[in-house]
């Protein structure tokens, strides 16, 4: 059986750069990208089949109630599951699968497959978060103002995962990000004082 990795964090923390910086590695030769069923609108540049499956919420109740999900979850009046039976298959083919989710997708997850590792991914501080929502430009102050009050409750919550990386720099959280899928090795012990410092400061 392939290794199944759990990441999540809260939104704007940069994790889909991550994961896209971690899968160009050599080593991740035989580790698939999970892609999951979505309700919300394709945003630009997002192709369907390749960033999610884009599908309405009659056919997202429909795999729901045939159980076709390992998890599924609503996130800000959207809904998202990941395809069972895909992820099954790919590990059985001894092939790492990345799950990239939610807070409530990951735990769904932990809970059904006890041996997935959970990797959570923290900004630096709110502020620094707050700065990176703005800059993506994808949001209304109203819906930033949303993620910032949700991502104080998700860092409750991801401070339980097995491992915690903080991208307060990228290249450094992405060499975080590799040394735990392709080494099986933990964090320096800068790395985990710098997660340390900032968790500290998220939480207070």
């Amino acid at each position: 059986m392939g290794k199944l990795f759990v990441i999540s964090a809260p939104s704007g923390t940069g994790k889909t750069s991550l994961i896209k910086s971690a899968l160009e590695d050599e080593r991740a030769s035989s580790c698939k990208l999970g892609i999951s069923c979505t309700t919300r609108s394709k945003r630009p540049k997002e192709i369907d089949g390749v960033s999610y499956f884009f599908i309405s919420k009659k056919e997202f109740d429909r795999k729901v109630k045939n159980e076709e999900f390992l998890e599924y979850a609503e996130v800000f009046g959207n809904l998202y599951g990941t395809p069972r039976d895909w992820v099954l298959s790919t590990l059985e083919k001894k092939e790492d699968v990345i799950l990239e989710l939610d807070i409530q997708g990951a735990l769904q997850v932990k809970q059904t497959f006890p041996d997935a590792i959970t990797i959570f991914i923290i900004p630096p501080c709110y502020e620094d978060l707050e700065k990176r929502l703005q800059n993506r430009d994808q949001d209304s102050t109203e819906v930033i103002k949303s993620r910032l009050k949700e991502a104080k409750k998700e860092v409750l919550d991801g401070k339980n995962f097995d491992s915690i990386i903080v991208n307060n720099e990228f290249n450094e959280a992405l060499q975080d990000l590799k040394t735990l899928m392709f080494t099986g090795k933990d964090l320096t012990q800068e790395r985990k004082s710098a997660v340390k410092i900032s968790l500290d400061q998220l939480l207070d």
